[in-house]
């Protein structure tokens, strides 16, 4: 595996971004980072707005309550299987294309699920959706952190478009339950939303975006087909293996799981072989052995704290995403509030969210990483732990209210932190495949706490319905409402467990890493005390 880049090799890329700047007005520069947090926002009420419509769904298209998470789960698969893929090749023909490319996508296919009639052809349609996501995602960042060097402004341009994570979630809360109540589409209306924000996004980054500075270099096309194979079929045998015919023990379940295990290996072997390959001076240069899609070495920057911040990402949304979920099925299914009602109950997620990186954009530049990722998870278990214990005959002000104030620190400080690290530890030629992979372990946090907490809450809710004489149906509808309430709980531990486990490995790996924001230059450090500097002087 190849060392980390040299100081020279970073004034190299340095230069090579310098060299591509392009002097803007501010309002076109405010633009840029409008539209960039507009594809997050996107993104996030593509998950959000369905999520708060998932009983509804699940009556008008007759979908099996161990399915539903499906709707979610196929979003976050294509996108997160993909998001590597288009990271790379954003970096090569160009982030503004590639971003043109997943608004067009998310247009088209937001439409489509909007006149869909079964709940099969809507699942698939929400896995194309997640295409457009792949493409958008990795290229806003990749745009950022070429359209800002180092400095106070990159700090508020990543803060701002991690801010659109919570700004869409409250958003597609809010106006999916209200769609989804009142109007006459009822929740196909989240989707024609969906469709016009992103064409207004599309055109926005048409008007604003720098020329894209595209690249010669070769695409790795086995790493991508085998990664993305791979990545398939281990989350869909999560989804899957709870409601195959004989569970975890179905032959295509354990097969499909082996198989995928297997590409993911190979993937990993084969991007080792080619980078390699890539560092020998005299190799020759051959169609066949490409620059890798995904640099092994990627992982170990800054003695593997790079490994470490996608780690605690991965884990922390394991947790955010699968408390959300349960937290809407539990007002909707449970509670029986109408979606306009548990919609209102999770107005203070947007509020908190937004204040929480206005915070990060004030204080990356003084405080240390390792403050916003413990504290972040720490409080994200905590919104776990009070539906876990909550009482279902208390007010919503007892276990509701602070759950939902608390739950998005996690996801703002650690996405918000986490995106400024990785673009100051990523030469320019890699922030968007870098950004990519940050994504990828988000998007696949999702899918595999949302198959982990289902497997969970169906193995206890069958338990426990068990017990009292009660076989439970495909459709879920004689649960016991005891049993229905120990599952939600259950899923919840489950969710509490995912952001300490992130709490702790944060705490242990990142207790000697510094600052990360609002500085001037990049250099490379050799010490573990801090991984953001102050500005050289002129003269070096």
């Amino acid at each position: 595996m190849s060392k980390e880049p040299s100081f020279t090799t970073i004034r190299q890329d340095l230069d090579l971004d310098k060299h591509h700047d392009v002097q803007r007005s501010l309002l076109r520069s405010i633009f840029i980072i409008v539209t960039c947090t507009a594809a997050m926002v996107i993104n996030t009420i593509n998950t959000s707005s369905i999520s708060i419509s998932l009983p509804t769904i699940e009556k008008d298209l007759n979908i099996t309550e161990e399915r539903l998470q499906w709707l979610l789960s196929a979003y976050s698969l294509s996108s997160g299987c993909l998001l590597l893929f288009f990271g790379r090749l954003a970096d090569i023909y160009g982030r503004k294309k590639a971003f043109m490319i997943g608004t067009l996508c998310q247009v088209a296919f937001s439409l489509g699920a909007g006149f869909v009639q079964n709940g099969i052809t809507l699942i698939i349609l929400r896995a194309f959706q997640g295409i457009g996501t792949a493409a958008t995602i990795p290229s806003a960042i990749g745009i950022l952190g070429h359209a800002f060097p180092p400095s106070r402004m990159r700090s508020i341009a990543f803060a701002t478009f991690a801010a659109g994570a919570p700004v869409g979630g409250a958003l597609g809360m809010i106006i999916g339950g209200v769609l989804t109540q009142i109007s006459s589409t009822h929740w196909r209306s989240s989707f024609y939303l969906v469709a016009a924000m992103s064409a207004l996004a599309g055109i926005s980054g048409m008007i604003s975006f720098d020329a894209d500075v595209t690249s010669t270099e070769a695409v790795d096309w086995i790493g991508a087909s085998v990664v993305t194979v791979g990545l398939v079929l281990i989350i869909f045998v999560l989804g899957q293996g709870e409601v195959a015919s004989q569970g975890w023990k179905t032959p295509y379940i354990i097969t499909l799981l082996i198989v995928g295990i297997i590409m993911v290996l190979l993937f990993l072997l084969w991007e080792w072989y080619l980078e390699q390959v890539m560092d020998n001076p005299s190799r020759a240069l051959s169609p066949w052995t490409p620059p890798p899609l995904m640099k092994l070495s990627l992982w170990t920057r800054a003695r593997g704290r790079m490994a470490v911040i996608v780690v605690i990402a991965f884990l922390n949304w394991c947790a955010f995403v699968s408390i959300s979920f349960w937290i809407q099925l539990y007002y909707q299914n449970y509670a029986l509030l109408t979606p306009m009602q548990a919609m209102l109950r999770f107005i203070p997620m947007f509020v908190v969210g937004c204040l929480c990186n206005v915070f990060v954009a004030m204080f990356v530049g003084k405080l240390p990483l390792v403050i916003f990722a413990v504290s972040g998870t720490l409080l994200t278990a905590t919104a776990a732990i009070l539906f876990a214990l909550i009482d279902p005959t208390a007010t919503y002000w007892a276990f509701g209210f602070p759950s939902a104030v608390v739950v998005v620190f996690g996801a703002d400080f650690v996405y918000s932190a986490g995106t400024i690290f990785i673009a100051k530890m990523a030469p320019p030629h890699e922030r968007s495949v870098a950004g990519a992979l940050f994504q990828t372990l988000t998007q696949l946090g999702g899918a595999v706490g949302l198959a982990v907490s289902t497997l969970v809450f169906n193995i206890v809710v069958e338990n426990e319905s068990a017990d009292v004489g009660v076989t439970v149906n495909s459709a879920g509808t004689n649960i016991p409402r005891f049993a229905q309430l120990k599952g939600y709980r259950s899923a919840q531990w489950t969710c509490a467990s995912f952001a300490l486990l992130a709490a702790l490995l944060a705490a242990l790996s990142l207790h000697s890493v510094g600052i990360v924001g609002d500085q001037k230059v990049i250099r490379q450090v050799n010490s573990d005390e801090t991984i953001a500097v102050q500005s050289e002087s002129k003269d070096s």
